[in-house]
C-alpha cells in the first residue's frame, strides 16, 4: 500500500513537473496560443499555415453588425472557416463575443482588431480570448471601427452559435432610470452657442435616488459653482471621476461607495433652477478633460434566443433568383449592396441570422444574402 501511494505522487510529481516546464519553455520561447496549438495538436507546417493564412483574409472581409448579434451554423473538419465582423464602438462600452458550441472541448480562438488611422482596411490587434473559453470580453477605451474575428480549430466538427453583444461598464445612476430618460447628450449648445454640453442630462422625479455607477471614493460632496448641489466620485480603476450635479440633497458622511450605493436625490440647484429636474453626469479623465459619458451607462437591447437557427443548416446554397444581391449586413434597410449574384451559384455556408445567411462566394468573399434568394445545392 505504502509503495503504491509513492508511487502514485512520484507520477504526480513528474506530470506536475512536466506541466510547468512545458509553460516556462513557452515563456521563454514566446511561443502564441495558436503556436502552442500546432505544437499540441502535431499540425503539419502545410495545414497550419493554410489554417493561419485564413486570417489574413478576415481582415480583407467587409461584413458589418449591429449590435447585439447571433448567428448559429455547424462548423466541419478541415472547412477553415473563419468569421469576421465589424462594429463600431465608444469608450465604456464592454464587448463580449462566444462561440458556444456543441463540443466542449471545441477550441475557438478570438481577437479583436482596431482599425488605424488614414485610408485603406488596415487594422491593429487590440485583444485576444482564451481558445479553451470560447470567448472574449474587453472594455473599450478609444472610440472607433472594431473588427472582431472568431477562428474555429481545424479539426472543429461540431453545432455552434455566435453571440456579440455590449454592455455599459457603469450602472445607471438613477434609479430605475432608462434610456429614454436622456434628454441632453454630449456636445449640445450651451448659453446660445458659448460653451458644449460636457456630459449627459438624465431626467427624473424630484427625490429620485441617485447612486454610484462604480465602486470608489468620494472625492467632493458640497454646494458650490453652476453645478449645485455636487458628487465627485473617483474610480482609480480607470483613472477617472464622476461628476454628478444639480442635486436635490446629498447623503452626509459620504467616503467610500459600492456601486449601486444612493449617494444623493435628483433636484435642479445651481444653474439648473429653471429646469424640470434631472442629473447632470459627466466624467473626466485624467489628462484628458471631459470625455463623452455615455458609452459607460447607455443600454443596448438583450439577445432575443428565441431567433436562435436550430440545426439542419445546407452546408452550401445556390442562388435561385435571377438577380439577387448581395449585402454587408443581414438587412435590406441601411446596408450596402457588395455585389450581385445570377442564378445558379453555388455560395459556401457559414451560418445564418434570423432569415439572413452567412455565405462565402467563389471569390471567397464573406456576405449575407436573404433566405428567399437562396435553396439548398443538394
Amino acid at each position: 500500500m505504502r509503495l503504491s501511494k509513492l508511487l502514485f505522487f512520484i507520477s504526480a510529481f513528474l506530470l506536475l513537473s512536466c506541466s510547468q516546464l512545458e509553460k516556462a519553455e513557452d515563456l521563454i520561447t514566446g511561443l502564441s496560443e495558436k503556436e502552442r496549438y500546432k505544437r499540441d495538436q502535431n499540425i503539419s507546417d502545410e495545414i497550419f499555415q493554410i489554417w493561419k493564412d485564413r486570417i489574413d483574409k478576415a481582415l480583407q472581409d467587409s461584413v458589418e453588425i449591429e449590435l447585439p448579434y447571433s448567428e448559429s451554423g455547424e462548423l466541419k473538419p478541415r472547412n477553415f472557416a473563419v468569421y469576421s465582423y465589424e462594429t463600431y464602438l465608444i469608450p465604456g462600452e464592454v464587448l463580449e463575443a462566444s462561440m458556444e458550441t456543441d463540443s466542449s472541448s471545441t477550441l475557438i480562438f478570438s481577437t479583436l482588431y482596431k482599425k488605424t488611422s488614414g485610408e485603406g482596411k488596415s487594422f491593429e490587434e487590440i485583444a485576444s480570448g482564451k481558445s479553451e473559453s470560447r470567448s472574449i470580453k474587453i472594455e473599450i477605451e478609444d472610440k472607433g471601427l472594431y473588427k472582431l474575428i472568431l477562428q474555429p480549430e481545424i479539426e472543429a466538427n461540431t453545432a455552434f452559435q455566435i453571440k456579440i453583444q455590449k454592455t455599459p461598464a457603469y450602472l445607471f445612476p438613477v434609479v430605475k432610470g432608462t434610456n429614454s430618460d436622456i434628454g441632453s447628450y454630449w456636445g449640445d449648445i450651451r448659453d446660445g452657442g458659448k460653451r458644449n454640453h460636457k456630459g449627459i442630462d438624465i431626467f427624473a422625479a424630484r427625490g429620485t435616488p441617485v447612486i454610484a455607477a462604480t465602486t470608489g471614493r468620494i472625492g467632493f460632496s458640497g454646494e458650490k459653482g453652476l453645478g449645485g448641489k455636487q458628487i465627485w466620485l473617483r474610480d482609480s480603476k480607470r483613472r477617472q471621476s464622476l461628476y454628478y450635479a444639480h442635486l436635490d440633497s446629498i447623503l452626509p458622511d459620504l467616503r467610500k461607495v459600492n456601486a449601486g450605493d444612493t449617494l444623493g436625490f435628483v433636484g435642479n440647484t445651481g444653474n439648473a433652477r429653471s429646469t424640470p429636474p434631472h442629473l447632470h453626469f459627466g466624467i473626466y479623465k485624467r489628462r484628458h478633460g471631459a470625455i463623452d459619458p455615455l458609452g459607460f451607462v447607455y443600454h443596448t437591447e438583450e439577445l432575443d434566443e428565441t431567433k436562435k437557427t436550430n440545426g439542419g443548416i445546407a452546408s452550401k446554397l445556390i442562388v435561385n433568383s435571377q438577380k439577387a444581391n448581395f449585402r454587408n449586413k443581414p438587412a435590406s434597410d441601411n446596408s450596402d449592396i457588395l455585389k450581385t449574384g445570377k442564378f445558379g451559384e453555388l455560395l459556401q455556408v457559414q451560418g445564418k441570422t434570423a432569415d439572413w445567411f452567412h455565405v462565402r462566394d467563389s471569390l471567397d468573399r464573406s456576405m449575407f444574402i436573404h433566405e428567399s434568394l437562396v435553396q439548398p445545392a443538394y
